[in-house]
């Protein structure tokens, strides 16, 4: 086909010159573009970020179940040395004497019997038998006079100058035995056994699973002495097994064990397959959307995320708070700075709460390392007041004052175990209590503190006009929410001048009650609000500083929170100008928990 132009030129129409100089679509053009300059980079970029992220989740991950591992067999150190503490105090205490005369009045199966009491199924024996073998005392009274049982021994070990025998471990039962010598002729009196329940190793090594993983506890020969139900099964499958760095604590280790936490392979790489095909899907969405949609559409998404891509890296660089760009864009985008501006909070929040924990973890040691010099005294203390309190010509007051002890002494020991486990504090046993009741036990207590200093220490109940204002019923932990009101109550009474005044208030809703602790002090100033309920942080000269940062603890697992506000208590002798606006200290509690 030929064909002649306005200059009777010929020209040779091949059929290929009309479909160059037809013009394209935006679209077309929008998809070339996009194929030629934005996916052929975007894809090598989401392959090496997929290799990259997939690196450091892996490793992430093995960092994970280290972490775990050393968590665990720390824990388990830890309470295996306390438990060779124990003995070791245990049978250098004067009542093991008792012994020498096997035991007539029973006074040695009575304080064994307590100590098993106490300890809360840790030890499911305590007795000591005498030269012959058999047994003179007991926490148990049918085997008192039986002959004791023959032991295999383990290992031998010395702690604080007095050996200790650990007998092989048989049905979940490991014996520990100590002699019983005394102390001025150096003759032994007796061997002190007290039988751990294995069981406990067990359920440390339960806590530290997740879903598809199984942990065990390892002699030096790789032997499991302890291990949960998985563990075999997911050995013999060769996957994934990680040990234990260390003992964690502080010292030479005594028994040379290990945690190994194994975990199936699927399971380990669940989380990178899922990261792999988020890549993908998401590579797919970004390539039919940038496909789809027009440059100034694409303008309009990529502003806002570079904004928020700046925030980020601002919020990296800061130690202060950077504020979080508006939402702007598509709605999806909008939805992700918000998501986004959670997270970063949700990120600052955590690293406060691993600030706090960390120190906590520290009073937490502490107090695990001197633990046993106070409960011994402790026990000391007890026991007296119980012997005392069986003289029979004692009078009313002698017995209510030594009844008073006996009640001060186990709340004391409660009170060190508390401190023991700050940095693994104790889940709340939820029952349903009078808050009221409450409220005024804690008052009675510290009402002769308060009387000392002059301070006047009042109970206000503004309960529902429907309900009785003597009963407000609330389901939570009594013996921990007594706790922090005792916390706020001695805060408050060890801070405030002579002649100051203290109100605690109940308020209650529908869903929630409220309980407020406010004086009429110096108050809490700005700054002091950011700091006030981190541990080791006090007002107090010679203050610990960690009975808000335990307060808060406690009021947060109970799924409610802990606040300072200015009081609206004012010391009316003071002029208007001068006068002091206290503290107020809330704790909101649901009456409810949500199962």
């Amino acid at each position: 086909m030929t064909a002649t132009n306005d200059n009777n030129q010929i020209v040779h129409d091949t059929g290929l010159a009309p479909m160059l100089n037809k013009p394209l679509s935006v679209r077309k053009l929008l998809l070339l573009g996009f194929f030629l300059t934005a996916l052929l980079p975007m894809l090598i970029v989401t392959l090496l970020a997929f290799y990259q992220a997939r690196t450091v989740l892996r490793d992430q991950i093995a960092r994970d179940m280290q972490t775990r591992a050393s968590a665990a067999l720390s824990e388990i150190d830890s309470m295996m040395f306390e438990r060779l503490q124990n003995v070791a105090s245990w049978s250098r205490l004067d009542v093991m004497h008792e012994a020498r005369i096997g035991d007539v009045d029973k006074r040695l199966s009575h304080f064994l019997g307590e100590l098993k009491q106490s300890y809360r199924g840790v030890y499911q024996e305590l007795y000591v038998v005498n030269q012959a073998n058999r047994v003179v005392a007991s926490s148990e009274p049918r085997q008192i006079g039986q002959v004791a049982p023959i032991l295999q021994p383990w290992m031998t070990v010395e702690l604080a100058h007095t050996p200790l025998l650990l007998a092989l471990i048989q049905q979940q039962r490991l014996p520990i035995s100590s002699e019983i010598i005394d102390a001025d002729s150096n003759e032994k009196i007796g061997v002190l056994r007290a039988v751990f329940d294995w069981g406990e190793i067990e359920q440390i090594l339960q806590n530290t699973q997740n879903q598809g993983s199984a942990a065990a506890l390892l002699n030096q020969q790789g032997t499991a002495l302890a291990q949960t139900a998985e563990w075999q099964k997911i050995i013999a499958a060769h996957d994934v097994s990680v040990r234990s760095n260390g003992n964690g604590l502080g010292h030479a280790p005594i028994f040379n064990w290990q945690v190994e936490i194994s975990q199936y392979r699927s399971v380990v790489m669940a989380p990178v397959h899922r990261m792999g095909y988020m890549f993908i899907f998401l590579l797919g969405v970004t390539a039919f959307l940038a496909a789809a949609i027009a440059a100034p559409l694409s303008r309009n998404i990529t502003r806002p995320l570079a904004r928020l891509t700046g925030y980020a890296k601002r919020f990296m660089r800061s130690s202060t708070q950077v504020e979080l760009p508006a939402p702007d864009g598509p709605l999806e985008v909008r939805e992700m700075t918000n998501a986004f501006g959670k997270m970063i909070g949700d990120l600052s929040l955590s690293k406060e709460n691993l600030t706090r924990a960390a120190k906590l973890a520290v009073a937490g040691e502490m107090a695990a390392a001197m633990s046993h010099e106070i409960r011994t005294p402790l026990g000391i203390l007890r026991s007296s007041a119980q012997v005392l309190s069986r003289e029979k010509n004692l009078s009313a007051e002698g017995q209510e004052v030594a009844s008073f002890i006996t009640t001060e002494t186990e709340r004391l020991n409660r009170l060190v175990s508390t401190l023991v486990d700050s940095a693994r504090p104790r889940l709340p046993e939820f029952a349903l209590h009078d808050i009221v009741a409450l409220l005024e036990n804690a008052v009675a207590m510290l009402r002769m503190q308060a009387n000392k200093k002059d301070i006047n220490l009042e109970l206000m109940i503004n309960a529902l006009p429907d309900n009785d204002a003597n009963q407000v019923f609330v389901e939570c932990d009594g013996e921990q929410i007594t706790q922090v009101v005792l916390n706020l109550l001695l805060n408050a009474i060890q801070i405030l001048d002579n002649g100051s005044r203290v109100v605690v208030t109940l308020f209650e809703n529908m869903d929630n009650v409220i309980i407020s602790v406010a004086d009429n002090g110096s108050g809490v100033d700005e700054a002091m609000k950011e700091q006030i309920f981190d541990p080791f942080f006090t007002q107090r000269q010679g203050g610990i500083g960690l009975g808000l940062a335990v307060s808060k603890q406690i009021v947060t697992a109970h799924f409610g929170a802990l606040t300072v506000e200015p009081s609206s208590l004012t010391d009316h002798l003071e002029s208007a100008a001068a006068a002091r606006h206290g503290a107020d200290f809330r704790v909101m509690l649901p009456k409810q928990q949500m199962r």
